[in-house]
């Protein structure tokens, strides 16, 4: 573990001759070779470079470098790095730690886990990056774009039993967003068929000619000039699933860059954030028993 950023591995197959083959069409002399064909998109004086620096290594620790010869049917790992990878000036708050588990308050605009340029400054490689540990793993989701609470897992061993309480929806989530006031009677409860759109493949829409897969119960907290903040509680866990729901009732969230229209190249605007945040989660803690609740400090801005 580099920064907080743990080893990638790939796996290097058994090299058995195919003139079908997809893949170069012939056996590779070394691992270099391999990795030049296998990833068409790193140029391979950069792959030489990581080689050089020891970012490239077998599963026994040895150093590969461009020469070492290729060995089929084993590991060779190696480190994700995103030159001049861009900074994020918000910093997490850990709620609670025990020997089990972290729950930290996401700000906006941080992800949870590496993805696209984001790679150190991710959630994940924070936390174990601060407390060096490599176990440390997200035992639930959250976009990028939403702040709140979120639940860690210590241990790779216990991991399961968290998750678990997830996937057979034993925690309570709430939410809060802020959103225009819609003609409706509250508390209302919205069910509906959320599938991807497929352009691009992150947003989602709603079926609606096919069975609810997806439940929010949404209420009003207060409102303000036109504006409300809401208490959502979602029962089921789908992509995008509050922002997609909140769009459905006429009232989609206050600076959402993908619903009810997607802002091309939109960049980053720090002054903007979506004003949705997961305020609270509540469970039985599998290991200890005990009833656990933890509430997001954040508070947000949106209301006038």
């Amino acid at each position: 573990m580099r920064q907080g950023v743990s080893a990638s591995r790939v796996w290097l197959p058994k090299v058995e001759y195919d003139k079908n083959r997809s893949v170069g069409n012939r056996e590779w002399e070394t691992i270099l070779e391999f990795f030049v064909d296998r990833f068409p998109f790193l140029p391979e004086e950069l792959l030489k470079e990581r080689m050089s620096r020891g970012q490239i290594v077998s599963e026994t620790g040895d150093v590969v470098n461009p020469d070492t010869p290729y060995q089929s049917e084993i590991h060779i790992f190696y480190y994700r790095e995103i030159p001049d990878e861009p900074g994020i000036p918000f910093n997490e708050k850990v709620l609670f730690k025990d020997e089990h588990i972290i729950v930290v308050d996401k700000p906006h605009f941080v992800p949870v886990t590496p993805t696209g340029r984001f790679i150190r400054e991710c959630l994940l490689s924070r936390l174990k990056h601060r407390y060096q540990n490599e176990e440390i793993c997200p035992v639930h989701r959250l976009d990028r774009d939403t702040a709140g609470v979120m639940l860690f897992s210590c241990d790779a061993k216990i991991r399961g039993a968290y998750q678990n309480l997830f996937q057979k929806r034993l925690v309570k989530k709430n939410y809060e967003a802020i959103a225009p006031v819609v003609d409706r009677d509250f508390p209302y409860t919205h069910r509906s068929n959320i599938v991807s759109s497929g352009n691009p493949f992150f947003i989602m829409r709603e079926d609606l000619n096919a069975k609810a897969n997806t439940e929010t119960s949404i209420d009003i907290i207060e409102t303000r000039r036109g504006l409300a903040r809401y208490k959502l509680e979602p029962v089921t866990g789908k992509q995008h699933q509050l922002r997609v729901h909140m769009m459905s009732i006429g009232c989609p969230i206050v600076n959402d860059p993908f619903y009810p229209e997607l802002i091309p190249n939109r960049g980053e605007d720090y002054s903007k954030p979506l004003q949705l945040l997961a305020k609270s989660l509540q469970f039985i803690d599998p290991l200890t028993s005990q009833k656990r609740c933890f509430e997001s400090e954040i508070l947000l801005q949106g209301l006038p």
